[in-house]
């Protein structure tokens, strides 16, 4: 019951709050003097036999971590931990999007657009008809032969020989004397001395 209650604290944006012992809305200087007077009763050097200590500790750190980051605790105070979830995934900027999209009145008026246009029906019944049943399907014309596939080392072959029949041959082997030489790579010494 005490978890349930303490999920529900958290997507109000309450919880973070009730660690460090302040009402929602405090200033920043009431969350460093809170956190200063916890941190030091719940240090781990202090309780070196009492393992809630640590545990307890840990989240004073990331209480006051959040809420000492003014656009962590602005997402935090408007959504809650879920608001933070979003933002460590889809990235700060996108909060207000996400949770805009994911209400009630967007997904009605996606759904009542979906209806009104016949879109998902006709999507539904294109791919059903084509793929599924396959009764649908355009047929070719009468005169014309079947589309089928060709393997890539039947095809290669194919080409071979329309090339030899042609009078072209491919090239397939590299050549294995090369004496050219560049501008950079010179027979002989070249000297930058300047004479003066």
């Amino acid at each position: 019951m005490a978890e349930q209650r303490q999920r529900a604290l958290s997507t109000s944006g309450e919880a973070l709050y009730e660690i460090l012992a302040l009402e929602k809305g405090a200033t920043h200087d009431e969350i460093k003097k809170s956190y200063r007077k916890l941190a030091l009763k719940y240090h781990p050097d202090k309780n070196p036999d009492n393992p809630e200590a640590a545990e307890k500790f840990k989240e004073i750190n990331n209480a006051h971590a959040t809420l000492t980051d003014l656009s962590k605790r602005n997402i935090y105070d408007k959504y809650g931990s879920l608001g933070l979830y979003v933002a460590e995934q889809f990235g700060e900027e996108n909060v207000n999007t996400y949770f805009m999209l994911s209400s009630w009145w967007a997904k009605g008026l996606f759904a009542v657009c979906g209806l009104l246009t016949g879109c998902y029906l006709c999507c539904c019944l294109c791919c059903c008809f084509n793929c599924c049943c396959g009764k649908c399907k355009p047929k070719a014309p009468q005169g014309e032969q079947q589309e089928f596939c060709v393997s890539p080392e039947d095809l290669e072959e194919q080409i071979k020989n329309d090339m030899e029949r042609d009078g072209e041959t491919p090239i397939t082997l590299q050549p294995t004397n090369v004496t050219e030489k560049t501008q950079l790579i010179g027979d002989s010494h070249r000297n930058y001395r300047t004479e003066s």
